[in-house]
């Protein structure tokens, strides 16, 4: 599938959310739980995880363990719930640093193996349907602190869904994690989008394969097809964004 590039359209569909702004709390909390479940959902199907939407909400909201699913897959949804959290803490503020990325990575993973959660692999990594090489284990701790200190420059330079999109290339082309980099990239993005008054963004694993088609193009230096495909998310992520606007408007 081809995405195009959405950026005037988003400017456009953007100056339309900031009239239904300031949203009362009853709103907000009831975005954010809507947001909790779909965007938990979709990160982890995408990797592989076995929990339908219905079921990842069981598993969040009521602590309910699915018969006949992996212990892994449910670790993974609440873990992730609680990074979601997270990103919404941090949206607070302007910054993001490297102690930040890590404990997004933490929160998602330390169900899943205590010891690996927010640090940085010690192994090199062979990522399935691509032949690139992903950086050793020793350059790891020098690229991210790197990547952290560019964060500053490159948000002014960029439009912020751009801006969103280069986190996400960022973090995935230096893998620095064993497990957890795509959601932990996906929390990131959405964390930088949140920040500056976008909605919370959903891959939807029906683009699986475009998705990672894309980022496979941008580990290669190659980014304009992931910022169109990120671009016209956001695009999508809006619409739906002023549809539940107006729903709660008309409670």
């Amino acid at each position: 599938m081809k995405f195009e590039d959405r950026i005037k359209d988003i400017d456009r569909l953007q100056e339309k959310i900031k009239r239904h702004r300031p949203l009362n709390s009853r709103a907000l909390q009831q975005l954010k739980e809507y947001y909790r479940i779909g965007l938990t959902y979709s990160s982890n199907a995408i990797e592989g995880n076995s929990l339908t939407e219905s079921e990842t909400k069981v598993v969040i909201e009521d602590g309910v363990t699915i018969g006949g699913k992996p212990l892994k897959d449910h670790f993974e949804a609440i873990g992730h719930s609680e990074a979601f959290d997270r990103i919404y803490t941090l949206a607070k503020r302007a910054g993001i640093t490297e102690a930040d990325i890590l404990d997004l990575h933490r929160l998602f993973y330390y169900r899943v193996d205590s010891e690996k959660a927010g640090k940085y692999r010690t192994a090199n990594i062979i990522v399935s349907g691509t032949n690139f090489i992903f950086p050793p284990p020793s350059e790891i701790p020098e690229l991210m602190r790197y990547f952290a200190g560019e964060i500053p420059d490159i948000r002014q330079k960029k439009h912020p869904v751009e801006f969103a999109a280069y986190l996400h290339i960022r973090l995935v082309t230096i893998h620095p994690f064993v497990d957890g980099n795509g959601r932990t990239a996906r929390l990131l993005m959405n964390l930088a989008l949140m920040q500056e008054g976008y909605p919370i963004t959903i891959i939807p694993p029906v683009i699986r394969g475009d998705y990672i088609a894309a980022v496979r193009e941008s580990n290669k230096g190659k980014n304009r097809q992931f910022i169109n495909l990120v671009s016209s998310m956001v695009y999508e992520a809006q619409k739906e964004y002023v549809r539940l606007l107006e729903s709660l408007e008309r409670i």
